[in-house]
């Protein structure tokens, strides 16, 4: 299955927008970095995470939250356990993903890249849905935007080491990077 970029949105994806994003400085599309999120930590199916993204998070629906409290974060893309893929921001615009970050000796990734969160945990094996549902993205991500090549491809913790561990030593980087 080949998916459809238009405008950035990817036409297979269901829709959830999130106020949490911007322009990119200078339009360039050229990292992808995948995350991994699950809320509360370790659940999965919840609506947390399209809430958080649209900074609608109920902090008091479970005491982990507090911490996220007043949190502007996003992504550009999320897939589901069962391979459902959600998209908050077009892939045109600048989401609030990556944080300090750096790659290649450049700064600031969000400027640059797109962000895939994973949902899932470090630890938790990822299921055969999401792989198949990431490779595709990713392989449709590569031909709307050339810059991004499989050496542009990274996760979380490769470019805020010490600050994040996402995808996980869970994550079959291996696997992922031979299917490109």
């Amino acid at each position: 299955m080949s998916l459809t970029l238009l405008n950035g949105w990817v036409t297979q994806a269901r829709y959830c927008l999130s106020p949490h994003f911007n322009h990119r400085p200078l339009n360039e599309v050229s990292l992808l970095v995948i995350h991994n999120i699950s809320l509360p930590a370790g659940c999965f199916g919840l609506p947390y995470i399209d809430q958080l993204f649209q900074g609608k998070l109920d902090i008091q629906a479970d005491d982990s939250f507090k911490e996220l409290q007043g949190l502007e974060v996003s992504a550009h893309f999320l897939i589901r356990r069962d391979g459902e893929l959600v998209q908050y921001v077009s892939c045109d615009d600048r989401a609030w993903h990556a944080g300090v970050s750096l790659f290649e000796g450049r700064s600031q990734c969000n400027d640059f890249a797109i962000g895939i969160e994973l949902e899932g945990t470090d630890l938790e094996v990822y299921s055969e849905q999401q792989y198949t549902q990431l490779i595709e993205l990713t392989k449709s991500l590569m031909c709307q935007y050339p810059k991004i090549t499989p050496n542009r491809v990274t996760g979380h913790s490769d470019i805020a080491p010490g600050r994040k561990t996402d995808p996980g030593a869970s994550f079959d980087w291996q696997r992922f990077k031979m299917a490109l």
